[in-house]
């Protein structure tokens, strides 16, 4: 395969420049130019660039006194709050690593994370204290809660309203040692903030991907990776993200999609960030109509929703200038129906799809502004290189053969933490000399280098956008007292693209069904995220083999795509 110079199409540059900085850095360049236009806004209430900064100051400040020195692990379990995003930079500016992780991620989950990454440091919001609070028992190391309350960032006409709605119960946290992080950001703190130094093999971010196998790994990701994405993707994107432009930040950011594009990219080019901590369709709407984002981004599911939203009949959309989809796969028909919404809601734009891995922080390709072609996942963004390859092999295959797909350019992650074997597998150097990233997806190229994803190689499960590991589920299930085997699938669901399934054979099928699925949702609620719960638990007697004896899981899948159901 030769790398040609191909122009993607008028406008667009194939190579770019990318600065020796920070994100911190980045950031407070685009704060110097821009002081006083919003930097993001939180139901309503704005936050200028220059008060974005005294902000990041202050946290990091807060986390200095602490104990927090460069090269330690901060653990950041927060929705897309302001303190988040503070806390997210203020991280960055002292040399520290930002662990993201799912706030809704279940107890022994978090402390497999906190232990992974060595984290003696985590920032919560207090509804979830408590699950915190039992996750660092189980950890094997000291570790320090820092408990933040979503009603400090609220308009005062709205704090009151929360606290007795929703927040009070949650006013006794945090206890014991752990600290009351709103508190301590008050407080003066004479520290001195340590001198960082750009580093471009510094692990900055620790997101989370499955990889190859079922268990969590934590990607590590540095500070060069996301200003590369956040250059290459605007230069790419060939719209404006400037001061007066705004982005609906819906995807969170423990989610390389919502972090590197709905946060890294506005907040380095001037534009607001509208920080939405949670999704329903009712408040996204509304949020759509009252705030006017100019951009907005999100999974098919989220999309999907929009065109049955009744907020949106008759309403005027025409403040969109962009729609970007990841996350997973959009349906043709889906597009089309997507594209012939916004044109009929006078929003003179297509949603544009694009494809990535949390290994290359997030999209590397994306439909481009004006043009499509069905079924493709678009164009390589400036220094990204698509391949696509025999499976298990190095060896390229001709234009439009099926193979696993490979990429290589600025943002591939440095590696997989603590996790050599499996950074070896995904990331490999070939005869070129360089290192590419080994997707475990396949697709094709075409001759004019659009890319097309065909089907993933690793078993996994997307539904609302994240990735769900059956192993991971069936391995709680099998423990419960009574279970003898358990396979789980994912069946197409309209509303979350995909949906979990169990399917389990008990030991004694006398048993009184309503009750052992009673003590297998208990379990999993214990062990796994609230998402990755199976959405039905379906007893049977037996389940379909392979020659080998393993579950032949494809069988129910295929089961399911004949019968239309799952029983």
């Amino acid at each position: 395969m030769t790398d040609t110079e191909k122009d993607f199409s008028p406008g667009y540059r194939k190579h770019l420049e990318y600065p020796e900085m920070t994100m911190y850095e980045l950031v407070s360049k685009t704060a110097s130019a821009y002081p006083q236009e919003p930097a993001y806004e939180f139901y309503g209430r704005r936050f200028t660039y220059a008060q974005l900064m005294r902000r990041i100051s202050r946290a990091a400040a807060a986390l200095v006194s602490l104990g927090v020195k460069p090269g330690d692990a901060v653990t950041i379990c927060m929705p897309n709050l302001p303190q988040t995003v503070d806390a997210f930079y203020a991280v960055s500016r002292i040399g520290a690593v930002a662990n993201m992780i799912h706030p809704l991620s279940a107890q022994k989950e978090i402390t497999y994370y906190l232990n992974l990454a060595a984290s003696r440091f985590i920032l919560v919001p207090d509804m979830f204290y408590e699950k915190v609070k039992e996750a660092v028992k189980e950890a094997d190391h000291e570790v320090l809660i820092l408990c933040a309350r979503i009603q400090q960032e609220l308009p005062l006409h709205l704090k009151a309203a929360y606290i007795l709605k929703a927040g009070r119960p949650y006013l006794k946290y945090p206890l014991g040692g752990d600290v009351d992080w709103q508190k301590c950001l008050e407080e003066d703190h004479p520290v001195q903030l340590p001198k960082v130094a750009f580093d471009r093999n510094r692990t900055a971010v620790i997101l989370y991907s499955g990889g190859t196998t079922g268990r969590p790994k934590g990607v590590c990701l540095s500070d060069y990776n996301f200003n590369a994405l956040s250059i290459s993707a605007i230069e790419y994107l060939q719209v404006s993200f400037e001061p007066g432009l705004s982005m609906l930040a819906c995807m969170p950011m423990f989610h390389g999609f919502g972090l590197g594009v709905n946060i890294h990219c506005i907040l380095t080019h001037g534009a607001r960030c509208i920080l939405m901590p949670t999704f329903n369709i009712k408040s996204y709407t509304e949020t759509l109509l009252k705030r006017k984002p100019n951009y907005i981004a999100g999974v098919p599911t989220i999309f999907e929703a929009l065109l049955h939203a009744e907020g949106l009949k008759n309403k005027d959309l025409s403040f969109l200038l962009g729609m970007f989809c990841g996350g997973d796969s959009l349906p043709v028909e889906l597009k089309r129906r997507i594209d012939d919404f916004l044109h009929a809601h006078n929003a003179m734009i297509q949603v544009r799809e694009g494809y990535g891995l949390t290994e290359c922080v997030t999209a590397s390709c994306l439909t481009p502004k004006d043009t499509w072609r069905e079924h493709s996942i678009g164009l390589a963004f400036p220094d990204i290189t698509y391949d696509v390859v025999r499976p298990g092999t190095d060896e390229s295959v001709p234009r439009g053969e099926e193979g696993e797909l490979v990429l290589k350019g600025p943002t591939l992650m440095l590696g997989y933490l603590h996790n050599p074997e499996e950074t070896a597998k995904t990331l490999r150097k070939r005869s070129d000399g360089d290192t590419w990233l080994y997707t475990g997806d396949i697709g094709y190229m075409d001759e004019d280098d659009y890319i097309y994803f065909c089907r993933r190689m690793k078993r996994m499960i997307i539904t609302n956008g994240y990735n769900v590991y059956p192993e991971i589920i069936e391995n709680e299930i099998d423990k419960v007292a009574g279970v003898q085997l358990s396979c789980v699938i994912g069946i197409p669901d309209e509303r979350r693209g995909q949906k979990v399934i169990a399917y389990v054979v008990p030991q004694d099928t006398a048993r009184a069904a309503e009750a052992m699925k009673k003590e297998i949702m208990d379990a999993l609620r214990k062990a796994v995220a609230a998402y990755a719960l199976p959405k039905e638990i379906i007893f049977r007697e037996d389940l379909p083999k392979t020659l080998v004896g393993k579950v032949a899981y494809h069988v129910l899948e295929e089961e399911v795509s004949r019968t239309g159901t799952s029983v």
